[in-house]
């Protein structure tokens, strides 16, 4: 079936507290793609943010992201009072997210709210500690413990709660009770909110596309409370760490800084751990997106304390045992495979065998540094997803800007694009066009921004993930001009 949708981070939707939320503006959005003819919305990983503002550098792989929360909402449900946050300074730039701002004040706001979910939901609060313990008691302790130590880093902790001597973390759980029972609450509320706009996007015809990070962050529940599944030394420090090679986009290559997986251990225990995993994102998602899908085939290992990654190297992955065990526990998921970057031939194997459809991005078919053969349109199949580019791209107008002149001119004669129609539009009618069974657009190529709206630059830390579009843009005018593209080249939903 041919479809189409959109890629849209909840926190760059338009809200007046400073970031996108859970709210009335995603439930505008959702009524807006299914006047647009889409099928799909797809975001970003709705975790915590952690460092350098990155929903990839998370404290915990199943929690959701309180800034998320809704405030409006929390006062429709009687939990909060609008007096409670109507004075907060929420930043001077609507179309940026000042995380700085969400941090000091979001969590102060929220606190406010505790008592009345107490009273008000009770049952409802009781059940979700239940279901959820299996990551929310690690989660909540977790944080509580790195609050009561001033927000360092759990490797800094003193060595009895560093390696989670029993005893003193029973006396922690007494003494930090209240706090914890706060960190519980707000994925409570982050989860009660998540699952009504999940339960109107399904009314509305439109299936939520999630996205999945391959690696979780060192400073995480996850790791502090599960150390035997990371390459960790017996201080717990990680022997080696993730990243990418040196190639014509970066001279030292990536250094993202994650542990790595001890797959050893998790193949013996039959990847439980990354079995909860994945079954926790599609209680959550109709789609799910891998990230790095080619770490499975063979991840790249730096020396940890390195400062750049030149020194990596690639070592075995588990491979398609891992895929078959998920498919055993698991059934037939829908999955994406974000097989970007440098694949080998072991990759494009893994990639056939799982029947997962890979990604095609239409930036890359006319990078010079690279062939670009597979990603030229003429070379897709039907399973795969076309891309004119993702979060870690370009803006269309924003590539037509900064990439070098040779590389727009082969686009613009293979493409047939011309400055009447403009670039971005005949770029995404190109993706439309093309055989490929599914069309994701990023919505800044929609409304024809340039680099100013790019989402990250991956291997830099200032300025990522702060975009957001204003009320304005989501309006009738756009969704009637994409529900006759989505017309044209037959990608409307069959409801």
């Amino acid at each position: 079936m041919r479809a189409a949708g959109i890629l849209m981070p909840i926190t760059s939707l338009p809200s007046p507290y400073g970031i996108g939320t859970l709210g009335q503006t995603a439930r505008d959005f959702i009524q807006f793609l299914e006047k647009s003819g889409q099928t799909y919305w797809q975001i970003l990983p709705i975790c915590p943010t952690g460092y350098g503002d990155s929903p990839y550098q998370s404290s915990s792989t199943f929690a959701g992201n309180p800034y998320m929360i809704d405030l409006n909402d929390l006062v429709l449900e009687g939990l909060l009072q609008r007096a409670d946050f109507e004075n907060f300074s929420w930043g001077d730039e609507p179309e940026k997210i000042d995380y700085k701002l969400q941090y000091e004040q979001r969590f102060v706001v929220l606190k406010k709210s505790v008592g009345n979910v107490s009273t008000n939901m009770a049952d409802s609060l009781s059940a979700f500690f239940q279901t959820e313990a299996y990551w929310l008691d690690d989660y909540a302790l977790y944080m509580a413990v790195k609050n009561h130590f001033g927000g360092t880093a759990w490797s800094q902790w003193p060595e009895p709660v560093r390696l989670r001597d029993t005893n003193k973390l029973e006396e922690l759980k007494t003494t930090l009770a209240e706090d914890i029972l706060f960190w519980k609450t707000i994925q409570f509320l982050f989860f009660h909110q998540w699952n009504k706009l999940k339960a109107y996007a399904s009314q509305h015809h439109i299936q939520i596309i999630g996205d999945l990070p391959i690696y979780v962050s060192e400073d995480s529940a996850d790791v502090w409370a599960h150390p035997e599944q990371f390459q960790l030394n017996e201080e717990l420090r990680p022997t080696e760490i993730s990243g990418c090679p040196p190639d014509g986009f970066s001279e030292d290559g990536q250094l993202w800084g994650n542990p790595l997986f001890n797959w050893d251990y998790m193949k013996e225990n039959e990847f439980s751990w990354w079995i909860t995993r994945i079954a926790h994102q599609m209680k959550i998602y109709d789609v799910l997106r891998i990230d790095h899908f080619r770490g499975f085939d063979s991840y790249f290992a730096i020396p940890y304390g390195d400062k750049t990654a030149k020194n990596g190297v690639w070592r075995k992955g588990p491979g398609i045992d891992f895929f078959q065990t998920v498919k055993e526990k698991l059934g037939d998921l829908p999955i994406i495979a974000e097989d970007l970057g440098f694949l080998t031939d072991s990759v494009h194997q893994l990639l056939k065998e799982t029947g997962f459809p890979g990604m095609k991005v239409l930036e890359f078919a006319f990078d010079t540094r690279d062939t670009g053969y597979g990603y030229l349109p003429h070379c897709y199949t039907r399973n795969c997803i076309v891309y004119t580019g993702t979060h870690d791209n370009e803006t269309i107008n924003g590539w037509f800007e900064t990439a070098p002149e040779e590389d727009t001119a082969n686009a613009i004669r293979y493409l047939r694009l011309t400055k009447e129609e403009g670039y971005h539009w005949g770029m995404m009618r190109s993706a439309w066009a093309s055989v490929s069974d599914t069309a994701i657009m990023q919505m800044q190529d929609l409304l024809g921004l340039g680099h100013e709206a790019r989402i990250n630059t991956p291997s830099t830390l200032s300025d990522n993930w702060t975009w957001r579009c204003k009320p304005e843009d989501i309006s009738d005018e756009l969704a009637k001009q994409l529900y006759e593209e989505m017309k044209i080249y037959e990608r409307l939903p069959q409801i």
